[in-house]
């Protein structure tokens, strides 16, 4: 047994769900292993789970193949308690397989009112300190601890803003790996006026042995505070004060409680003179060392010339506010994944102004300090004098924030500015070659400044109340200084790594690689567009459009589930109506509430895949009447016409246009479908009946509306209709007829009549790809005369499709021509052009036109990485069957390169039930395949070959192993069922 987790994660801290969910992996090599049955054991010890000892919970033996999302049904939990559970599972010949080694969860405060076991803790405030004034406030609270031994200390705390938490001295950690890491920018981001995360801490070291106690904290305005809260409820026009809650239970061994808890008055004290001199989510950090106060979160501190605290507003203004502890995991700073310098280039000045193209010139490099061999680069040392400016390369575009050593003069300011390209002297560039571009910051200054206190042996600093998205620091200083030891900090709520796609394809590989690196860096506490400007907001059509790729690839459940609350929050407040789910979530700083197909379906295809994935139905109920809510808004706003609600962005930034009321239109029936599934999941009989009657209809509308057949050929009018009422370079262009997101959507969703429509939108497609000079000469005026053929025309609404749809419909060959296209638009390109992350735009850069319209360019946005979802179904095989979600039964599909470029496919996937693997090789005529189907699932393969006779496990036909059946052969694949185990079968190739 393995893999025990409660709300999907493992030992949590803070488990405010009454009735838990438990789940586990049966880890077998014996083939057709399966679960008969299972029993859950709760104690309050680990010593109790042994023979019938438990004292909490004994689920008894339950006959039942299940292992996810099993709930606890005993009784009620008690807050702040520690509860430690094991599962014994029987197998398909009734024998018990040795129950799992303890695991164990501990609840929260188990209460939302903000109230209810706090114990009186209330938010406070710096007394006197008005918002947005210098300084971040340094609170603090020191006081004598009961005599006796100290043998559990539990912290639980949140902020209107950001925390850095102290006790005795100590910045609080979080376990990770076999050690602690720090978190970056708790308790995360909400929406304020609404709900508050708070999260919990274990600091039983930190206090243990002590006679006295110090908690304490630095506040940073994070999102509470700041442009990026602007048209929130809680965003007041003159800024918000910073506040803290916060409680501290102290167990001792001879049964007493102790509780630290902040209140207002003087027994709190608090600062605004530390050195923490500016904070800003774009802007950056200003961070002064001259002013630091040694020994401030330490006992023993003079504290008396400080401020005293007073209670904050907050639960006057919002008394329904929710303070709930958070329920996925925070944004840490991973360690494996820090990036040392590639290389330094030390710059002493700009010349050839007036020689070059953009009459910016290039830098001035020092040859004797730079360095550009990476494996120096990584520990250089680097001397900078006033006038200087190093250029530093990480070699790879993250998100996080840099750590570094100075040395230098008391008062010396060294100035860090991050970017993600360098300037080259093409259009758009705003800085001489070789310097830092920043422009598609816009607004955002994303700047730390350090001042140094002038210690001789050194000063370590990283920021801690922002984060920025770069590859490149540009690094200036006021007086002469030294830099060593510096590295790139990678923050992510993305922290486990679940799923693996490999190919013997260099240039894929380097895309599989940007895909995951953005995913990293825009999985942030919550699902971000991107990292670097004035924006960083979770817009819903990228998370919604990418969510079956990040599932796959990290383990993902509980942060899109955690959204997801979030989204339904945002929908009653800031939503059209209080029922569109809304563009942008948590915050409302570029919201409208303005009709939004593809963006507000979020709110339904987050659910259904995470559904899917998991086969976890809890996300379903909780979002029932929300989602329900949204599709009955449609249907009041366009009735009987069956048309979708409208769609402002339409498919964004796609290089063909689609118009917007049919994009809005199928995702109408998209959401539909995806209703009627997750109803008959959830035993809705009556709903499902209803949401399957309703896609009827609006397949009807659309095939009225948008299918002509007039002169006898086929047609999808996506010309009917607006182009998106706004676009980047304000130039939307003019919807086409057969745009390739029409045809895939048509086809993905069965928007057809006949099997003859069928075939001819595969065809119209296929042409749509090819784009022949025959098909640039009957389509003269078509934006895809401008291009290569093989090329990409979708935008953001279309890239997830693409590749599913062709491989459905029979022409993964055009699939695998659109993949190893390398000519602009397609996924290459950018990876040509030196691309570490995925990019916004097609043509976010390209050497002929230069970098793309500053209003809209961010080099690392994971949107256009949905393709990454075909490459583990479609490339490498590894595809869920939407029948029995969660893999329990899925498909075993690999289809292979028809170009012969790719001929080695290696993938894996952390299922639910275990690890799935899928991985081929074809060579001279053969193909080699390597299967693992985890225990207490099944599988079906089906698997190219030039007939069943030849597809063999070791010398014996494949259709005679144990337990495998086989289901037939047809247009030149092999189908097997196939029960769990390892298996490895070669076949010749026809």
């Amino acid at each position: 047994m393995a893999g025990l987790t409660v709300e999907h994660r493992t030992n949590p801290l803070g488990v405010d769900a009454a009735r838990p969910r438990f789940g586990w992996r049966t880890v077998s090599a014996v083939r057709g292993r399966r679960q008969t049955a299972y029993r859950v054991l709760v104690a309050t010890s680990p010593d109790r789970l042994a023979g019938d000892r438990a004292d909490v919970w004994d689920s008894g033996r339950v006959t039942s193949p299940d292992s996810v999302a099993v709930p606890y049904a005993g009784p009620a939990l008690r807050p702040s308690t520690c509860y430690h559970w094991t599962v014994t599972v029987w197998d398909e010949h009734d024998r018990a397989v040795p129950a799992a080694p303890p695991a164990h969860f501990e609840t929260g405060l188990l209460s939302t009112d903000g109230t209810t076991g706090w114990d009186g803790a209330r938010w406070i405030t710096m007394a006197g300190k008005q918002p947005n004034s210098a300084g971040a406030p340094l609170l603090r609270h020191e006081t004598s601890l009961k005599h006796g031994q100290v043998v559990q200390a539990r912290l639980y705390v949140s902020a209107l803003g950001v925390y850095d938490a102290y006790v005795n001295g100590h910045r609080v950690a979080v376990p990770h790996g076999d050690g602690t890491t720090l978190e970056l920018l708790a308790p995360g981001w909400t929406n304020y006026d609404s709900t508050v995360n708070y999260l919990t801490y274990d600091v039983t070291d930190l206090v243990a042995g002590r006679p006295r106690l110090t908690l304490a904290a630095v506040l940073g305005n994070g999102w509470y505070n700041g442009r990026i809260s602007e048209n929130s409820a809680y965003r007041s026009a003159t800024g918000n004060r910073l506040a803290l809650k916060a409680k501290l239970l102290i167990r001792y061994a001879d049964g007493s409680r102790q509780t630290v808890v902040t209140a207002p008055g003087d027994t709190w004290r608090a600062t605004d003179t530390g050195p923490h001199r500016a904070d800003d989510l774009y802007d950056g950090q200003t961070y002064d060392a001259r002013k630091e106060l040694p020994g401030w979160t330490e006992n023993g501190f003079e504290d008396s010339a400080w401020a005293g605290v007073e209670e904050h507003d907050h639960t006057t203004k919002f008394p329904e506010t929710k303070l709930v502890a958070c329920p996925a995991d925070s944004a840490r700073l991973v360690p494996e994944w820090d990036r040392t310098p590639h290389s330094v280039t030390v710059c002493t000045g700009v010349t050839d102004q007036d020689g070059s193209p953009g009459g910016k010139g290039r830098v001035v490099v020092d040859a004797s300090r730079t360095v550009t061999d990476p494996t120096e680069a990584a520990t250089a040392t680097v001397t900078l004098h006033p006038g200087d400016t190093a250029v530093i390369d990480l070699g790879q575009n993250m998100v996080g924030v840099p750590r570094y050593t100075v040395r230098g003069p008391a008062g010396a300011e060294v100035t860090f500015r991050p970017g993600e390209m360098l300037n080259d002297d093409s259009a758009g560039a705003d800085g001489p070659v070789g310097s830092v571009y920043r422009a598609n910051l816009r607004s955002a200054q994303a700047t730390s400044r350090y001042v140094l206190k002038g210690d001789p042996d050194g000063e370590t600093h990283q920021d801690s109340l922002t984060f920025y998205g770069f590859r490149y620091l540009s690094v200036t200083a006021t007086d002469t200084v030294t830099l060593t030891g510096l590295t790139g900090r990678v923050a992510t709520s993305a922290l486990r790594d679940i799923g693996t796609v490999t190919t013997d394809d260099p240039q894929v590989n380097q895309l599989i690689s940007n895909v995951r690196w953005g995913q990293r860096g825009n999985y942030l506490w919550v699902p971000t567009d991107c990292p670097q400007r004035d924006e960083r907001c979770g817009w819903t059509g990228d998370t919604q459009l990418f969510s079956n790729t990040g599932l796959y690839n990290t383990d993902a459940v509980a942060f899109l589930s955690h959204f997801q609350d979030t989204l339904i929050d945002s929908q009653r407040g800031y939503g059209a109506d209080g029922a569109q789910f809304t563009w942008i979530a948590p915050g409302a700083r570029y919201n409208e509430p303005v009709p939004a197909s593809g963006w507000a379906d979020c709110g339904v295809v987050v659910p259904w895949t995470v559904w899917q994935m998991s086969g976890d139905t809890t996300i379903i109920d909780r979002s029932w009447t929300a989602m329900t809510t949204y599709l009955d808004w449609i249907r009041a706003r366009t009735g009987d016409t069956y048309a979708g609600q409208g769609a402002v962005f339409g498919d964004w930034l796609a290089f063909q246009v689609t118009s917007t009321q049919l994009i809005s239109d199928v995702y109408y029936g998209h959401s539909a479908r995806l209703m009627a599934d997750m109803a008959r999941a959830t035993g809705r009989t009556a709903e499902a009946r209803d949401y399957d009657e309703l896609f009827t209809r609006i397949k009807s509308a659309f095939v009225a509306k948008y299918l002509s057949t007039e002169g006898g050929t086929l047609t999808v009018r996506s010309s009917l209709g607006d182009p998106p009422p706004w676009t980047p370079g304000d130039d939307a262009g003019k919807p086409e007829d057969n745009s390739q997101t029409a045809l895939l959507w048509a086809l993905k969703l069965g928007l057809y009549d006949t099997e003859a429509q069928r075939r001819q939108l595969v065809t119209l497609l296929a042409d749509n790809i090819r784009n022949d000079a025959a098909h640039q000469a009957a389509h003269p005026d078509s934006t895809r005369v401008t291009y290569a053929g093989n090329t990409l025309s979708v935008g953001f609404l279309g890239v997830n499709v693409i590749a599913p749809v062709l491989t459905d419909e029979g022409r993964a060959d055009l699939a695998y021509a659109l993949l190893h296209q390398n000519a602009m638009p397609s996924w290459l390109y950018s990876v040509d052009n030196g691309a570490t992350t995925v990019w916004e735009r097609w043509n976010s850069y390209s050497v002929e036109d230069g970098f793309g319209p500053v209003d809209m360019n961010s080099f690392n946005h994971y949107s256009y990485g949905a393709i990454m979802e075909w490459m583990y179904e479609g490339m490498a095989g590894i595809a869920k069957d939407p029948r029995h979600p969660g893999f329990r039964h899925f498909f075993l599909r690999p289809h292979l390169d028809p170009t012969g470029r790719i001929r080695h496919v290696a993938a894996s996937h952390l299922s639910p039930y275990g690890q799935i693997v899928s991985e081929w090789t074809a060579k001279d005529g053969r193909l080699t395949y390597l299967a693992v189907v985890p225990a207490n699932s099944t599988a079906t393969l089906r698997l190219p070959t030039a007939g069943p006779d030849t597809v063999r496990e070791g010398r014996s036909p494949l259709a005679r192993a144990e337990g495998v059946e086989y289901l037939g052969f047809a247009d030149g694949t092999a189908s097997y069922r196939l029960p769990s185990g390892r298996y490895e079968v070669t076949s010749v190739l026809a």
